[in-house]
């Protein structure tokens, strides 16, 4: 695919985990870090959905090494899942970036709670992000890193107030989706503002891929397999969507391009498609009473406080 005049730069020794890299923005996220040299991480909640996206990561870039790409089972709706997988994580030096890119976009007609009792799309989409960054805030830190949090161009047009963050009442499909997306970006800037007063030196970027749609992406068996109809719906809209290949780009610069500063959110040129560039944030998800509202709602929710006060270890050096 073009990619104009945009490119990531040389990735060699660097080392990025995306979450939900089994199909959609996460693998071809994963694509392009690899094609710059990245090792990725690769999670997903399916062992084998996971093991078929790697597979064709590895069929449809066969000059890229092989040992660039490996997998770890992680399901953001989980947090035992998110620990487990934290864990394991922790064991290596350092990390470069964290995508959190896992979420659900088409929520439950019904409310519907996880295992450990959050509303689902608040859980997957916020809970076990929030908690896998608090967790991962070491390797980060060790390797300077940055993390990325996927917002919405949806929270612009429907800025709801998450003053009910798991929809315990009124719960729609619609609602509980852009809720989370406010979320998402409020905590994102938040992470930003609190590591900076923590002296942390992890970046924390806020990004979104505008409208990015599967019926306009390429066919990959077990990746990504749209109907006749969902292709036809999406040409209809070819003006103002884009692929999915291509809302990736955004990620990945948000993730590891030059010139992206802590804080910063990012989006496609024309809003809903085009290429990475700086964006301006809608106002509700740059509140800072609600941001604070919802960061002591997420550590409540799962146990995790991030990030602690300066330290030795991981203050700035």
């Amino acid at each position: 695919m073009p990619r104009d005049h945009w490119s990531l730069p040389d990735l060699t020794g660097r080392t990025y985990l995306i979450t939900g890299s089994n199909a959609g923005l996460g693998f071809f996220s994963t694509e392009h870090l690899v094609l710059a040299g990245a090792r990725v991480v690769m999670t997903g909640r399916n062992p084998n959905r996971l093991a078929a996206a790697r597979a064709a990561v590895r069929r449809r870039n066969p000059d890229a090494s092989p040992d660039l790409v490996e997998t770890l089972l992680l399901d953001t709706s989980n947090l035992g899942s998110v620990r487990a997988a934290a864990a394991t994580l922790r064991g290596r030096k350092k990390l470069d970036g964290v995508l959190f890119n896992a979420g659900i976009v088409h929520p439950p007609q019904e409310r519907q709670t996880t295992a450990d009792g959050h509303e689902i799309v608040f859980a997957t989409n916020v809970l076990g992000h929030f908690a896998l960054a608090g967790e991962l805030l070491r390797p980060l830190a060790a390797g300077l890193g940055r993390m990325v949090w996927v917002g919405s161009m949806s929270t612009s047009m429907w800025p709801y107030d998450p003053v009910d963050p798991e929809l315990v009442e009124g719960y729609t499909a619609w609602r509980a989706y852009v809720q989370s997306k406010v979320a998402t970006a409020a905590l994102g800037f938040e992470a930003d503002r609190r590591m900076r007063a923590a002296g942390i030196p992890v970046s924390s970027v806020v990004a979104h891929p505008g409208y990015s749609m599967s019926g306009r992406t390429a066919g990959i068996i077990g990746v990504n397999e749209p109907s006749r109809l969902k292709r036809f719906a999406a040409n209809l809209q070819s003006p103002i969507n884009q692929s999915k290949e291509r809302g990736a780009l955004v990620l990945v610069h948000a993730l590891a391009g030059d010139g992206v500063e802590s804080g910063s959110f990012w989006g496609p040129q024309f809003v809903s498609h085009g290429m990475p560039r700086p964006a301006t944030p809608s106002k509700i998800t740059r509140d800072r009473e609600i941001a604070a509202r919802l960061w002591k709602v997420a550590e409540d929710a799962t146990g995790v406080q991030w990030p602690k006060q300066k330290s030795g270890r991981l203050g700035r050096r």
